[in-house]
């Protein structure tokens, strides 16, 4: 049977498409050619509804057994399969689907200070004009109402961000010696070093990925004025009905607006000490969990003021 031998599987925001773009480089590896097939997200179709652009989306999910298998029908004879698809740790029923399918699976995770990673996926949706909520805040805020509405995990900026709930379920149905946890300052600091400990961990050679390639990084700037709030309105439009149409003509629609909502090209912004003191409280119980669990300490991830005191660097996406 053509199934994964090890898992990118968290989580979203935190490195994972640069890692799987530097580990396609391997010879002893073979990566989905589609990533994020998502086929443990689900025991059947995925839903057909939630938040803007979530239709189209679930359209792309990859869960019948048959399809699935067959993104790994041309690895060369001997390679170890992978896939990433970096919401697998955030949702626990998948944690079941994979232990019954692919016991002996290995399981890479990189995990990201959770307000971070939160502010950057809002940003991501920012940018591709689907997000409503011009304020990050008002955004998470609003999570409740959306998770209840059935808008998809990437939606759920806070809730993907619960690391230690989510790695005690993990443990309890797979041995720790199968579960690899990075962390995406580890991925972006430090390459090589980082990429040889995935190497290790899977048992294929090391010392011959020595890049993550950082040109998927979005360094567009969004503002919400008008011209950007009627271009974003027609993103969430078509995403909402463009699933009626065939890919192409979706994509030939939704590029010249994309084109002009990304006409501002700049550094990305960084959360400010006023929106990690209000989401920090909301993290705080999970981290000390998380520490307990794996006996590592994230204190720099309780900083209010991190991003003053710390150089910035280029992020990868």
């Amino acid at each position: 049977m053509a199934l994964p031998d090890f898992l990118v599987a968290g989580v979203p925001k935190a490195g994972t498409t640069a890692l799987h773009a530097a580990l396609v480089g391997h010879p002893e590896l073979y990566l989905s050619p589609v990533k994020e097939p998502k086929f443990f997200l689900s025991d059947g179709p995925p839903p057909r509804h939630g938040g803007p652009g979530d239709v189209q989306t679930y359209q792309e999910h990859i869960w019948r057994r048959d399809a699935y298998e067959a993104l790994f029908a041309k690895a060369p004879a001997g390679a170890l399969l992978g896939e990433a698809t970096p919401f697998y740790l955030h949702d626990l029923d998948a944690h079941d689907r994979i232990r019954k399918l692919t016991p002996d699976v290995r399981i890479i995770l990189l995990l990201r200070d959770p307000v971070d990673r939160a502010h950057s996926n809002w940003t991501h949706l920012w940018n591709a004009g689907l997000e409503p909520e011009a304020d990050f805040l008002a955004a998470c805020r609003a999570e409740p109402a959306r998770v209840a509405a059935g808008w998809a995990q990437f939606w759920h900026y806070l809730g993907l961000g619960l690391y230690g709930r989510q790695l005690e379920h993990l443990y309890q149905r797979f041995p720790r010696e199968q579960v690899l946890l990075l962390r995406y300052k580890e991925l972006k600091d430090a390459p090589a070093a980082t990429l040889d400990r995935v190497c290790s961990f899977l048992g294929v050679r090391t010392g011959l990925l020595t890049a993550i390639p950082r040109e998927n990084v979005n360094r567009h700037v969004v503002q919400d004025n008008r011209v950007n709030a009627v271009l974003r309105a027609l993103l969430r439009t078509g995403g909402g009905f463009g699933h009626h149409f065939p890919v192409p003509l979706r994509l030939a629609a939704r590029g010249p607006l994309l084109t002009l909502l990304h006409r501002r090209k700049g550094a990305r912004p960084v959360t400010t000490p006023a929106e990690r003191a209000e989401l920090l409280p909301h993290f705080a119980a999970d981290i000390a969990l998380l520490q307990d669990i794996t006996g590592e300490r994230f204190d720099d991830w309780l900083s209010v003021d991190r991003h003053a005191r710390a150089p910035q660097t280029p992020p990868i996406s």
